[in-house]
């Protein structure tokens, strides 16, 4: 794995760290290589209920991608298609995680970085934060999928102003907007983090993971139950957290759920 990517265990939580402090954490196109194989060991570990991740340091979740790459990497339509393959990869990958998994913001989440969290299925960031997506101040075009995240957190019209402008958003206009799920201060936003994420892995996961699935489904354009909806309901009756559930209500005290 790259010194690039740092990942830590605690519990039933990993973290995934971006870890190059000394560029705000931007992301090299290695990063974004590894990512998919990384994630989905993260995916199949059994120990692992929640996924946070986050950037090394105080002052970024992550500045964008590696620009100082670009005239290599992006040099020309050729080799900025296989760079963008590689990003959506890395983006999809995370998004399709099974567990839960959420972004950590502290600082800046630009482009490439704000593009990871956007994957992430809850955005928590403190007070100074800022989001941004810049294509329009280098001449890019983001991706469909990529648009498609930020338009089904903030709707149509703010997303055409954050792609219109290229401006940075504060943490208190994300939170208005849907782009940020939760502010706090920033001595506060891993206790913040952390705490939800202890909270999620002490829920059945069965109900977890279905739930995930059944609202990506909605977000998609799923309306109605089909077969596999109607089998993942009716198969969490026959989980051993089911029956721990109704014991645990019946007997007042807090469930102990072994599914993962």
């Amino acid at each position: 794995m790259s010194d690039d990517l740092k990942v830590e265990y605690s519990g039933a939580v990993a973290t995934l760290t971006l870890d190059r402090p000394d560029s705000r954490n931007a992301i090299r196109l290695e990063m974004y290589r590894e990512l998919p194989g990384l994630l989905r060991g993260i995916d199949d570990d059994p120990r692992v209920k929640v996924l946070v991740v986050r950037g090394a340091g105080t002052k970024a979740f992550a500045a964008g991608a590696d620009i100082s790459e670009f005239r290599e990497v992006r040099a020309d339509a050729e080799s900025a298609r296989s760079y963008n393959e590689q990003v959506a990869a890395a983006e999809q990958a995370l998004e399709g995680m099974a567990k839960p998994t959420a972004a950590m913001v502290h600082g800046y989440c630009v482009g490439g970085g704000c593009g990871l969290a956007l994957a992430c299925d809850l955005r928590f960031c403190d007070t100074a934060a800022q989001f941004a997506i810049t294509p329009s101040k280098l001449g890019l075009v983001y991706s469909l999928e990529s648009t498609r995240r930020l338009v089904d957190l903030v709707g149509p019209a703010q997303a055409k102003w954050i792609l219109f402008s290229g401006e940075r958003v504060d943490a208190q206009h994300a939170l208005r907007t849907g782009l940020a799920d939760a502010v706090t201060e920033p001595g506060d936003l891993a206790e913040e983090v952390y705490g939800f994420a202890e909270l999620v892995s002490g829920r059945a996961q069965y109900s977890v993971r279905a739930a995930k699935d059944i609202v990506r489904r909605i977000v998609a354009g799923q309306r109605r139950d089909d077969a596999e909806t109607t089998e993942l309901r009716n198969a969490s009756f026959d989980t051993e957290d089911y029956a721990e559930g109704v014991r645990a209500f019946l007997e007042k005290r807090a469930p102990e759920f072994t599914w993962s």
